[in-house]
């Protein structure tokens, strides 16, 4: 299948940020948030601990995005050890602050990644199930996650295909993907995504690499895949930052005009609360940050 070859800056764009756990965290997020909302993003999310555990956290950042900048802000939500009522009542709070759209997941159980999930026993039991609270509570702009390596709980691809039309017909919006560097993986995914009758937007999920050997441990326990051309692009750049900057921007920038010749037009950038790094690659692609102006997050 052919696409109009369109340039490489005219895509749509999402960022992912998280809590920050300290007063030097804190101050490296807002300085990302005032460099990144120049390339003007459709929307930026935050993420919310298993059971809460960042709620306040969570709530503060959401709540300072809304106020202090123009960016349209989604909030995450799970649904781990919590009860109906318990996440009815977070869900009210962020309606409160202005939120209009959630990123609604089950999250990973909160005794860490790779043990076994157990619903709370009065609460909702998966994310299709949230999708569904959150619909019945009204107007909100809804995202959930999507894996085009399958999620390491799921049994299968069918499985967890499955999951994500149950996802869709609960009423979401858009998936936005686990990370992933194979874009003929994410183009087969697409395919059986597309074939199972779902029709919501798939976002490719961007991971512009800070540090190659973290990131091999984390996606280990995510199911993300790490093609050995990687290996060979990183290799000898340990001790050499700038040029391994240099590469993690070159490395994202191919995969984004890739996908972008495969039809997509839409990503989501896992900003990892560091702005350099995303935005070369973003200045990679063409796009421009537009002329600076005080946002306010960093006031």
């Amino acid at each position: 299948m052919t696409h109009p070859v369109r340039p490489s800056h005219e895509f749509r764009l999402s960022y992912e940020f998280f809590p920050p756990k300290s007063p030097e965290m804190e101050e490296q997020l807002w300085q990302a948030v005032d460099h990144l909302a120049l390339f003007e993003p459709e929307f930026v999310s935050v993420t919310y601990g298993a059971g809460g555990t960042t709620k306040r956290p969570t709530f503060a950042t959401v709540e300072r995005l809304i106020s202090k900048t123009d960016l349209p802000t989604a909030s995450h939500l799970t649904c781990v050890d919590a009860d109906r009522d318990e996440t009815h009542e977070v869900i009210t709070e962020l309606r409160a602050m202005g939120v209009k759209h959630i990123v609604a997941l089950r999250g990973d159980p909160s005794s860490g990644v790779g043990t076994a999930y157990v619903p709370h026993p009065h609460g909702y039991e998966n994310a299709a199930a949230l999708v569904a609270a959150l619909k019945a509570e009204g107007d909100f702009e809804i995202s959930v996650s999507a894996y085009p390596e399958k999620h390491p709980e799921s049994r299968d691809v069918k499985a967890d295909i499955e999951m994500l039309k149950r996802k869709a017909d609960a009423g979401a919006d858009r998936a936005l993907t686990q990370f992933f560097f194979d874009n003929d993986v994410f183009e087969r995914y697409l395919e059986q995504v597309r074939k199972a009758g779902i029709s919501i937007p798939v976002v490719p999920g961007i991971m512009p690499i800070q540090n190659l050997t973290q990131l091999k441990r984390f996606a280990s326990r995510c199911g993300a895949g790490i093609p050995a051309f990687l290996d060979a692009r990183f290799e000898g750049l340990d001790d050499k930052p700038e040029e391994r900057a240099k590469v993690a921007a070159e490395v994202a920038a191919e995969q984004i005009q890739d996908l972008m010749r495969r039809g997509l037009d839409e990503f989501h950038l896992y900003t990892m609360n560091r702005s350099p790094l995303v935005s070369a690659v973003l200045t990679n692609l063409g796009r421009l940050p537009k002329q600076k102006a005080q946002t306010g997050a960093a006031a």
